[in-house]
């Protein structure tokens, strides 16, 4: 086997794996009919092993990311703009998104037609708010139902240790070590992803036939046009409000490298050491590409703010609910940004946004298998967004911070 050979099934084994267990699963339901339900226990071992699993990976990821914030020059000022660039991008990926989605909509099915909905009680939107945010019980926060009130319990856990000093040093290390365990559990569980979306897969094509398939086929054209639109025009459109039409011809010029590796590797961590190079040839000043482009790749995804909502969209039509009311979008572009941060640094990490997904809105277990496999289909090109999008953001940020004539890509 050569070299690259050896590289291209490092970086998408899994995937193709993954895609051989659909593949499977698809002749086997085509084959075997209705009878190919005798194999759905596998398809719910493994989700149920995801759900298991989902709680004290978050916190960890979220916690000993926070944590471990290196502070430098204008820490605090350039710490707050990255972060409302970071969200701000997002919010416009999602939001752009959504729209599409009305104006595309997905035609999907669900196998099972008699599953009902986790009852959500009627509340008022401040009663929403809070108990989609906050628990009343610290036990609370170890039920997949309190997810984002969970995320925000990890946040502030993140910043009260760097907060703490030297004193909160035995604490991160404690995030760092949890971490590393909840990701290689992850890891562990996912090999068997292949054999238990296979037979989820398999009892789906067994019931409702190529019904399903449409489902597929609608949320990828969704997804690969909008995200087309975002990477050439919405890039461009960020280059240009951080220097004009010179800033954009940097841009493009040295976006070659970290596109290449992006969709070579299926990694946005595997490719700071490409975008830190191209945001030197940009011209951004060292202590803004030292911080964002490291952060930026576990927290700013704007691929994966895009695949969140096209999941979301996906999962309502197939449950046949429709996807507007103010509380309905609200959620979802928070989701997407959430997505975004949950994603980060963690092997398999779309798999934990879309528990996410079916959590927040209350779907049943039975959706997650649905939005898991959009998320592999759209994986490599989610990546080239999440990664080249990091050195954009990193020129706008420079933009914000410095002065037009210091700063190298502005004219």
């Amino acid at each position: 086997m050569s070299k690259n050979q050896g590289n291209f099934l490092k970086h998408y084994g899994s995937i193709l794996l993954l895609l051989a267990g659909l593949i499977i699963g698809s002749a086997l339901g085509i084959f075997f009919g209705g009878k190919i339900e005798l194999i759905k226990p596998l398809g719910d071992i493994f989700i149920n092993l995801l759900f298991t699993v989902v709680v004290p990976l978050v916190f960890f990821a979220i916690a000993s990311a926070i944590a471990n914030v290196e502070r430098g020059e204008n820490f605090g000022k350039l710490i707050t703009i990255m972060f409302l660039v970071f969200i701000g991008t997002e919010l416009l990926a999602a939001s752009l998104t959504l729209i599409s989605a009305w104006w595309f909509p997905i035609h999907a099915e669900l196998a099972d037609k008699k599953i009902i909905l986790e009852s959500i009680e009627k509340k008022t939107i401040g009663d929403q708010i809070t108990q989609l945010l906050t628990a009343s019980d610290f036990f609370e926060l170890l039920s997949r139902k309190s997810m984002l009130a969970l995320i925000v319990f990890s946040i502030l856990t993140g910043f009260g240790v760097l907060q703490s000093g030297d004193k909160g040093k035995p604490f991160k290390d404690f995030l760092n070590s949890g971490n590393e365990v909840l990701k290689n559990i992850l890891t562990i569980i996912m090999k068997i992803a292949p054999l238990g979306l296979g037979a989820y897969f398999a009892v789906q094509v067994g019931t409702i036939g190529p019904k399903l398939f449409g489902t597929y086929r609608d949320a990828m054209l969704l997804y690969h046009g909008v995200c087309l639109v975002y990477f050439v025009v919405f890039f461009s459109l960020y280059a240009f409000l951080a220097g004009g039409f010179t800033a954009v011809k940097l841009y493009w010029q040295n976006n070659i490298v970290p596109s290449a590796t992006a969709i070579g590797t299926c990694s946005s961590i595997a490719t700071i050491p490409a975008n830190l190079e191209a945001a030197k040839k940009m011209g951004i000043p060292e202590h803004i590409r030292n911080l964002v482009i490291p952060l930026g790749a576990p927290l700013h995804k704007d691929g994966s703010a895009i695949s969140a909502v096209v999941k979301i969209a996906t999962v309502f039509a197939m449950f046949h609910r429709p996807l507007a009311g103010a509380d309905v979008i609200a959620i979802a572009l928070g989701i997407s940004v959430v997505c975004s941060i949950v994603e980060g640094g963690i092997p398999n990490g779309g798999y934990i946004a879309e528990l996410l997904v079916i959590s927040v809105y209350g779907f049943p277990p039975e959706a997650l298998p649905a939005v898991m496999i959009i998320g592999t289909l759209v994986d490599p090109v989610a990546t080239v967004l999440n990664a080249t999008g990091d050195t954009v953001v990193a020129m706008l940020i420079a933009r914000i911070i410095k002065p037009a004539k210091n700063v190298k890509v502005i004219v």
